[in-house]
């Protein structure tokens, strides 16, 4: 068996990392919604990013600056 390039290995990386902060937050707000059918489409689905987006932006109707404030509170929380 061969290892994989070093490329993928960072891009798979670069798509975690991208992929888990949405989708937590995503799932938090459906959440504290009560929006029970989209906490479980965006807990079982990997969309890598792009339903939770959709999600955030359309159906819970945030703005990106709503969401960049949730992501420095929860940042500055973690610090």
């Amino acid at each position: 068996m061969s290892e994989l390039p070093l490329s993928f290995n960072i891009l798979i990386l670069v798509l975690v990392l991208w992929t888990i902060p949405w989708k937590l937050y995503a799932a938090w707000t459906a959440c504290k919604h009560n929006h029970k059918k989209w906490f479980v489409a965006l807990i079982i689905l990997n969309t890598v990013g792009i339903l939770e987006i959709f999600y955030l932006f359309r159906i819970a109707k945030k703005s990106w600056e709503d969401v960049k404030g949730d992501f420095r509170k929860a940042w500055g929380s973690i610090k």
